[in-house]
């Protein structure tokens, strides 16, 4: 979603749900998260999974340095060695190797992937070991720029919807999900929107 089409949504949702207005005007508009659609991106999902975001961006860093095309072939020719001194744990190497394996030999068609229906997508990426919902959704909504997809499972999400709802208890990732389908078609931008709210209202 380019900053338009997240202010477009935002403006959308805001004129229909008094709280996300008043929310709005707390903290303003957030900025855009864009990613490149590609192996390079879901393995930085991989690489971020369970650790800070400044871990992350070390071992990104240290890893690309290896394979400097980006590309799954050349990822395949690092040894385990390598990758656990970029700081790779053994089960994310394993879930790596998957990846790269998957989109060399056409199970994970990167191309088609980009043509298909939400689900679809979704479908396509957890059956890849080392990606549940979460990680399918990001990737869909940065790198696929889908505009209507909602990560329930996030807990910066969770609770950042109980403040800004009022809620007396943060949701449930079902709850969750529940509570953003009345942002429908622009669950994506709110999903945006949230995380910048997280950081940005006082909390309650």
């Amino acid at each position: 979603m380019d900053r338009d089409t997240l202010r477009r949504g935002l403006d959308a949702v805001a004129e229909q749900d008094p709280q996300v207005a008043a929310g709005l005007a707390l903290v303003g508009y957030p900025e855009p998260r864009l990613s490149d659609h590609g192996f390079a991106t879901l393995l930085n999902i991989i690489i971020s999974q369970q650790i800070s975001k400044e871990a992350a961006a070390s071992i990104r860093g240290r890893v690309e340095a290896l394979y400097p095309s980006g590309t799954a072939a050349e990822f395949l020719t690092l040894s385990d060695e390598n990758l656990r001194g970029a700081g790779f744990s053994r089960p994310k190497v394993a879930y790596a190797r998957g990846l790269a394996e998957a989109i060399e030999d056409g199970r994970l068609d990167i191309a088609i992937l980009a043509e298909m229906a939400d689900d679809e997508a979704v479908a396509a990426i957890t059956a890849l070991k080392g990606f549940g919902r979460w990680s399918a959704e990001i990737y869909c909504m940065f790198a696929l720029r889908r505009e209507d997809l909602f990560p329930g499972e996030d807990i910066a999400l969770q609770e950042a919807m109980r403040r800004l709802k009022g809620l007396e208890s943060r949701p449930t990732a079902k709850h969750a999900r529940a509570l953003a389908a009345a942002w429908s078609p622009w669950r994506s931008p709110m999903a945006v929107f949230l995380w910048h709210y997280y950081r940005g209202a006082p909390q309650s």
